[in-house]
């Protein structure tokens, strides 16, 4: 019976999501079979599971990071793909297909969502209190898809009830921001109010923990709109809740002891699948695959990777690493100003979170599993002295046994022959150093491996090297930079391409910095933000250099806070949103930490075109308009 609910219910939200309209003209089900679908407890919990659906395609897969991280002060491309969220070229127009699968993927979640509240009053076999409690699951997840919507398409249509219940909207109506917001916000006090502290041992479900992280995001971000503290109130309220109480909502920032920071726990894997500081995730299950797209999860890390492929493998890397990810599909590289100044650009910072954020230590791993030999032509091609040919740069790639899928080997570089045997500081097996700190050039030519720093990855401009800027070695140092490290716990790496960790979408270590700002911008408390601020600055060092990091009070500024999120928060999808609720999307701010960006425009890349494929299904396009473009 719950097969033929499951069945009933695809067949139906498929038939009434904002996919396709027209086929709704199609095939319409009737009342009868939706009550008799949702009467069920069964067939209704199927439903809210559909709810979920969406995350898992915008979280660990392409679609997401484009608009929510690129175009920003952190990355530059690498030549292909997403270049209108990278630059705000032409690219960026109605007919880009990832913001027709963000268009139609969050109206669909919001589709779902509409359908199970629409519902929830004729389902049997709940008492009161868990029906609330599964109802406000599904207006979390709608409050979520509507802040998606607004921030990346501004003010469009607010929709409430399911598309089998209202129809086609042939000639829909725009709502305000602020309507979006209000829908938002009320959304989530339900949530807060209706949700279990604890889902148990289904770690991605949402709990009141989500719901109080998610207000405050969404309340700080409202304040871009006006009425700054009356929202930056709310948004410290809801901060603070979890920060106050982290007993009761069993949450914790990690902390450093003497060998390793709170960061670097943070992103560990023995912390990965019960993570204290993961307050709304994407939770994926490694052993038997029961997951949309199945075991094909985890392929952030593979657009961040530099070119291990080619002009890496001259050094001992190579595509099919494990844990590096594959290497031929890589897109974004960091900007200098996130590399040299959001990070601090020295080396053995008391900070790590450089080190944990990035690859920046390459080791020899080449296909064949041999020890690699430096060249006379190696020599003379990467400016290193004549002296280091003939040396012997010892294999480690190896195969470890991984937790996912229950202990399935993998290969990849660090595993084997990790040993300093010569003394000199670094471990035998380095093949390329990518530093964020300027190696001297001396230094350089006596080290036994390739090191390339910033000093070689910019021109003067602040912009990535090219051939053009750099005829004799932009080939090389354009294709090699520190690679994204967060999404790439070694023991849950599945193979080059899918890794089955878990991912956070909200985390505790951002909430403290939510109350930091919102403390700013309510009062200008900076006694407050700054207590926020340097708990998470110190659980970045380890024991012993702590205060080697403080922030002062005379720093909080919301600049600083901006600043501290982009070494925090780097990669997690949050940026594009950062920049936009702190008025620094102008051509002026990116011009100034990102001179790749040639072709913003104020005027309209605030916010995005409308997919052509729902202003052609619909009477009133022009009516409706497209945002600018």
């Amino acid at each position: 019976m719950k097969k033929i609910y499951q069945i009933i219910i695809a067949i139906i939200l498929l038939s009434g999501s904002l996919f396709t309209s027209c086929t709704l003209d199609e095939w319409n089900p009737s009342t009868v079979d939706l009550e008799t679908a949702y009467k069920y407890k069964n067939g209704y919990e199927s439903l809210i599971n559909y709810c979920y659906d969406g995350l898992y395609y915008f979280y660990g897969k392409i679609d997401g990071i484009g608009a929510m991280e690129m175009g920003t002060d952190s990355w530059v491309n690498t030549g292909s793909g997403e270049n209108g969220f990278l630059l705000y070229d032409n690219n960026m127009n109605s007919t880009l297909g990832t913001l027709r699968t963000i268009w139609q993927g969050f109206y669909s979640t919001i589709n779902y969502c509409n359908t199970a509240i629409y519902y929830a009053e004729i389902v049997e076999g709940y008492s009161d209190a868990e029906l609330q409690a599964k109802v406000a699951e599904v207006y979390f997840l709608r409050a979520w898809s509507n802040w998606h919507l607004v921030e990346q398409f501004g003010g469009v249509v607010l929709k409430t009830q399911p598309s089998t219940i209202t129809g086609v909207d042939n000639s829909p109506v725009r709502n305000s921001e602020e309507e979006f917001y209000d829908s938002i916000i009320s959304d989530l006090q339900y949530a807060c109010e209706n949700l279990p502290v604890s889902q148990g041992v289904e770690r991605g479900r949402v709990s009141k923990k989500a719901a109080y992280a998610m207000l405050a995001k969404a309340c700080l971000q409202r304040t871009r709109l006006g009425e700054k503290e009356k929202y930056a109130k709310m948004a410290l309220d809801a901060a603070e809740e979890l920060i106050n109480n982290q007993g009761k909502y069993s949450i914790a920032l990690y902390t450093s002891d003497a060998n390793q920071s709170g960061f670097a726990k943070l992103w560990s894997s023995e912390n990965n699948k019960n993570n204290a500081e993961f307050l709304f995730l994407e939770a994926i299950d490694h052993i038997e695959g029961k997951n949309p797209d199945s075991f094909n999860r985890g392929r952030t890390r593979q657009y961040y990777v530099m070119d291990c492929r080619t002009v890496g493998a001259v050094w001992g890397t190579q595509e099919s690493d494990a844990w590096l990810s594959r290497a031929n599909t890589r897109n974004f590289k960091p900007s200098k100003y996130l590399l040299t100044s959001l990070f601090p650009p020295v080396k053995n910072s008391a900070d790590t979170r450089f080190a944990e954020t990035f690859f920046y230590e390459y080791y020899n791993a080449n296909s064949s599993w041999s020890n690699l030999t430096i060249t006379a032509n190696m020599v003379n091609t990467y400016h290193k002295n004549s002296n280091l040919t003939g040396h012997i740069i010892p294999n480690t790639a190896g195969t470890i046994q991984t937790l996912a899928r229950g202990g399935k080997g993998v290969n990849c570089m660090g595993v084997v022959n990790m040993v300093d045997d010569d003394g000199d500081g670094y471990l035998d097996g380095l093949s390329i150093y990518t530093p964020n700190w300027t190696v001297p050039v001396d230094e350089k030519r006596d080290l036994p491996f390739w090191v390339v720093d910033p000093s070689d990855m910019f021109d003067a401009s602040g912009k990535w090297i090219t051939v053009e800027t750099n005829p004799a070695m932009g080939t090389y140092f354009k294709e090699i930079y520190p690679s994204l490290k967060k999404f790439s716990c070694l023991q849950y790496v599945d193979d080059r391409q899918q890794w089955l960790g878990d991912i956070p979408i909200i985390r505790l270590g951002e909430v403290y910095l939510i109350a930091a700002e919102a403390a700013l911008l309510y009062n200008n408390d900076q006694p407050t933000a700054l207590k926020y601020v340097n708990e998470i600055r110190k659980r970045a060092a380890v024991t012993g250099r702590q205060n080697e990091i403080v922030a002062t009070q005379g720093e909080m500024t919301l600049d600083y806070i901006l600043a501290e999120r982009g070494r925090e928060m780097c990669g997690e999808q949050v940026r594009w949103y950062d920049l936009k609720r702190m008025g620094k999307l102008t051509s002026q701010y990116l011009t100034s930490t990102n001179p790749d960006i040639l072709f913003f425009d104020e005027s309209k890349h605030k916010i995005r075109p409308i997919p052509q494929s729902y202003l052609d299904a619909i009477s009133n396009p022009d009516e409706f308009g497209n945002n600018g473009y």
